[in-house]
């Protein structure tokens, strides 16, 4: 990981989530998975967002029981690269209401504010989570899961649908197609595959050795061709709903 990149035994946050008591605040009612609020009992207390691994929706394309650990993944993926995309994300075992899941620090936002409604300013700040989303092979990237919050911090939620083996990006993020990709990210994306042992390392006990490997491609891909793909006129190329 980069050296500023947070541990459990620098990051509050990182400790709460992985050893503070629970306490079950109510439950995102819209969502595709059992997705609840929780209050972590630590000093300060710390809301995050608890998605139970048995409260997944089976899907045909996915393996069974395994999104939220895709969760995990991405936060790994976004602190490697240094770009801190993704809120504080660990898989927790024990001592949850529903058993073993995906815990992240919940962001306070406005929910008024999303990809739809950014600024053409902070529109142009989307690079990096567009790349992000080429690396993971994001297949949901909606609108609604782009967050700025009080500071004008710009966070990427809602992965569990990431890191397929065949190609399956669906995203609202089309702007930069067919632009070059800035340099100073193909650089994060190159020391990023640098660092292959530690990714890997890190991404065993969350994904499947071939999903891993496709990443590592894609990031590859990314170096060669330096540019925004734009949209496969044969796929779909956007999610639904877009928000």
């Amino acid at each position: 990981m980069p050296n500023d990149a947070p541990t459990a035994l620098t990051n509050p946050i990182l400790l709460a989530l992985q050893e503070a008591p629970v306490h079950l605040r109510g439950e995102f009612i819209n969502s595709s998975n059992h997705t609840f609020l929780v209050e972590l009992q630590s000093e300060p207390p710390v809301l995050a967002v608890y998605k139970p691994t048995r409260g997944e929706r089976p899907l045909w394309d996915f393996p069974e029981r395994s999104l939220t650990r895709r969760e995990v993944a991405a936060y790994i993926v976004s602190q490697q690269l240094g770009w801190h995309l993704v809120p504080e994300t660990i898989y927790r075992r024990r001592k949850l209401p529903y058993g073993p899941g995906a815990l992240q620090r919940f962001i306070v936002h406005n929910p008024q504010q999303h990809y739809f409604t950014f600024s053409a300013e902070h529109r142009q700040r989307l690079r990096p989570v567009a790349v992000f989303d080429l690396l993971l092979n994001n297949a949901d990237r909606k609108g609604g899961h782009l967050l700025l919050d009080e500071h004008d911090h710009l966070w990427a939620i809602d992965h569990g649908i990431c890191f397929h083996t065949e190609p399956k990006l669906r995203t609202v993020i089309w702007d930069f197609a067919g632009q070059p990709i800035p340099a100073e990210l193909l650089n994060d994306v190159q020391r990023l595959l640098d660092e292959e042992t530690a990714l890997r390392a890190a991404l065993q006990p969350l994904l499947r050795p071939g999903e891993i490997r496709a990443l590592l491609r894609r990031g590859r891909a990314l170096l060669e061709t330096q540019t925004f793909p734009l949209p496969n006129p044969h796929k779909r190329a956007y999610p639904w709903p877009p928000i």
